[in-house]
């Protein structure tokens, strides 16, 4: 089996059994016929192979990007512009996404980028709380509820062929503290190294970009 084959066996068979806290909703766009369209075109152009990649992990998916696409930090405008994977969805630009794919145009393009790394989320699936993007650690509850889901969900990814040693987080904040604890408990990687979040930069280091972006890419190839 491909990478690209394992990821789509594995987004399409996300599922949340556990009741969530009131009035958290679950996004889970792989549900939807045209995402996993999307997908498969994807990870069948950048994936089609066994070889090893090194683990990007974000947080969960946001309305706007994967919650759209199932592709992490991907929206329809860069699915389309810079991968030219033509999609029917709205064109709606996203933060994180631009940050993405402008570091992914330093570092070499999408088909260099992906050959090398893989981005995925410690929740690959993600919620909302009225009507807003709500993240996995936002409250003690939900964190508590979603750890058997996240722990299977962080071994399931890295078995799709992740090379072990490093796993870059992007959040150096509680997505970085969260996932340190759990690699503690399970020893998933030898090492974490967190980067600024792609929409920290994007909304409130926007005069800064180019610095943080080189620094990401030198931190990335070091």
């Amino acid at each position: 089996m491909t990478f690209a084959t394992k990821i789509l066996d594995f987004y399409s068979s996300l599922e949340i059994k556990e009741k969530l806290p009131a009035g958290v909703g679950i996004l889970n766009p792989y549900k939807n016929k045209e995402v996993m369209e999307a997908c498969t075109a994807f990870y069948q152009k950048y994936y089609n192979d066994d070889k090893g990649r090194v683990m990007i992990l974000g947080i969960n998916p946001g309305r706007f990007g994967a919650g759209i696409t199932g592709i992490p930090f991907t929206d329809p405008v860069r699915l389309n512009k810079n991968c030219g994977i033509k999609n029917n969805f709205e064109k709606r630009g996203e933060l994180s996404s631009d940050f993405v794919y402008r570091l992914i145009d330093k570092m070499g393009g999408p088909d260099h980028f992906y050959r090398h790394f893989y981005i995925g989320a410690v929740s690959p699936l993600g919620f909302i709380k009225d009507g807003k993007n709500y993240n996995y650690y936002d409250s003690r509850e939900l964190t508590h509820t979603l750890k058997s889901f996240i722990l299977k969900s962080l071994v399931e990814q890295i078995s799709l062929g992740i090379v072990f040693k490093r796993c870059y987080v992007l959040g150096q904040g509680k997505n970085y503290e969260y996932l340190k604890m759990v690699n503690l408990e399970l020893k998933l990687f030898d090492e974490l190294i967190p980067l600024p979040h792609p929409r920290w930069v994007m909304q409130y280091k926007r005069r800064q970009l180019n610095m943080f972006l080189d620094k990401t890419v030198t931190t990335l190839i070091t």
